[in-house]
């Protein structure tokens, strides 16, 4: 396994009597994944994906994706929440934050907002290029999506006729119905399917995600490898709790002492997208009924010339979760200076991520001291397979976390109200008599 979870610093914070004191819950709940017998079980797909995949299906993406590559210089993916944050999180996590400056294949990312200036640049990147649109959704009548979609699709027709259009057109959506697949079969779109069984924050190893990593140049085998891996190890019923069990239980253990934010921190700038995917996982499985950890995330250093403030000596209500990776594909050594003038020369001959290492020792120190309870996920690398890893690790330890606190961590019942609302303003037939009701309340 690629994954540690270092618990070190949570001396003071936890005694072991409290680990046993929930340890038999913490096993209960994942048995009850394993089994099936949990509420929201018609939302277990994603637990045995990673041994369980469309072996076929995953040779098309595979193919897809080669031939996307061959055959565009810019591929728009468009999507919103688990239909796009866990691919980007991937790409820029594999590939930094400026893959777009290095990559012969552009990938941005639309239908995540309403916002015409975002559309507007967006096309205008697609002038003079050769493009292909990968569209995920469900239903396809998602608001953010359809709308991105409906625009992208015109101007693709308009360039290419309706027949080449086609061709550079991938379709991920359910995969018997809903408006998106009956326009994928009309128009003769590819289409890769979303399982019934899998909930779009836990989508990223399904063809939501693994068309546009596989597109960018990543090796989905691997990514899906390391899943399957981290899966076995948490399969096994250990003593003491495995690591992804201790992290679910460390983190109830701490929400009941009052700890209701988790800070997910990082000093890997390419971190930020994975960071985002960690908030929905959580936010959307745990925030329900009046419960739940409030995600947030972070990077460092930047964030700590910001937030640090707050972090060391504002409200005492969060922990922090800090992911480090032990090994980074490259470095740079500090080579001195003759007048100093900076007076860096303390660290020459050291690298930067020794520094680096160093600062992060400096901060958790800090933070403990100021009161903040810290825990560390370790991982060797920064490579597919133990991305994949740590994909699991967080989806499985959301999933335990939501079942310790009695809700079900599948469902998202409070994302429709705005919906409702949302469609209610604008007129969306059937929705009359509560858009006048919505509209004086606005005015």
């Amino acid at each position: 396994m690629s994954i540690v979870l270092n618990r070190n610093l949570l001396a003071g914070f936890i005694e072991d009597e409290e680990y046993l004191e929930i340890e038999s819950a913490v096993r209960q709940a994942d048995r009850g994944l394993r089994e099936a017998t949990v509420e929201g079980s018609e939302y277990l797909g994603w637990l045995r994906l990673p041994e369980m995949y469309d072996r076929q299906e995953f040779e098309r993406i595979q193919q897809a994706a080669d031939r996307i590559r061959t055959t565009s210089d810019l591929l728009i993916v468009i999507g919103i929440g688990g239909s796009y944050l866990g691919a980007r999180a991937v790409i820029e996590l594999l590939g930094s934050r400026y893959y777009n400056e290095y990559a012969s294949l552009k990938i941005y990312f639309l239908g995540n907002s309403i916002s015409p200036i975002e559309m507007t640049k967006v096309m205008g990147l697609c002038e003079g290029k050769r493009v292909s649109l990968n569209v995920v959704s469900k239903s396809g009548t998602t608001l953010e999506p359809a709308l991105a979609f409906r625009l992208l699709r015109k101007m693709m027709i308009e360039r290419y006729g309706r027949e080449e259009a086609a061709e550079r057109i991938y379709v991920t959506a359910d995969t018997s119905r809903g408006a998106l697949k009956a326009m994928a079969t009309q128009e003769h779109y590819e289409c890769f399917g979303i399982p019934d069984d899998v909930g779009g924050r836990y989508s990223v190893l399904t063809a939501v995600g693994l068309l546009p990593i596989a597109a960018a140049g990543f090796d989905i085998l691997k990514l899906m490898d390391g899943a399957k891996a981290a899966m076995l190890s948490y399969d096994q019923e250990t003593e003491p709790l495995n690591d992804c069990l201790t992290y679910a239980a460390t983190r109830y253990i701490l929400y009941k002492k009052g700890k209701l934010v988790e800070l997910c921190s990082c000093f890997e700038p390419s971190f930020t997208m994975f960071g985002e995917w960690f908030k929905q996982l959580f936010a959307e499985s745990e925030g329900k009924n009046g419960k739940g950890i409030f995600p947030s995330s972070l990077i460092y250093s930047t964030d700590l010339h910001s937030l640090g403030q707050y972090i060391q000596e504002g409200e005492r209500l969060f922990f922090e979760t800090l992911i480090q990776f032990k090994r980074l594909p490259v470095d740079i050594t500090i080579e001195p200076e003759a007048d100093d003038f900076d007076q860096l020369n303390y660290v020459s001959g050291h690298s930067m991520s020794y520094i680096d290492s160093k600062a992060a020792e400096g901060v958790l120190l800090a933070h403990v001291d100021g009161g903040v309870p810290c825990m560390i996920i370790e991982l060797s690398n920064i490579g597919e397979s133990a991305v994949g890893e740590l994909i699991y690790f967080f989806e499985r330890a959301c999933a335990v976390s939501g079942i310790l606190l009695g809700i079900n961590p599948f469902n998202q019942p409070g994302v429709e109200n705005y919906k409702l609302n949302m469609f209610s303003l604008l007129y969306k037939p059937g929705y009359e008599q509560r858009s006048e009701e919505l509209r004086k309340r606005m005015n």
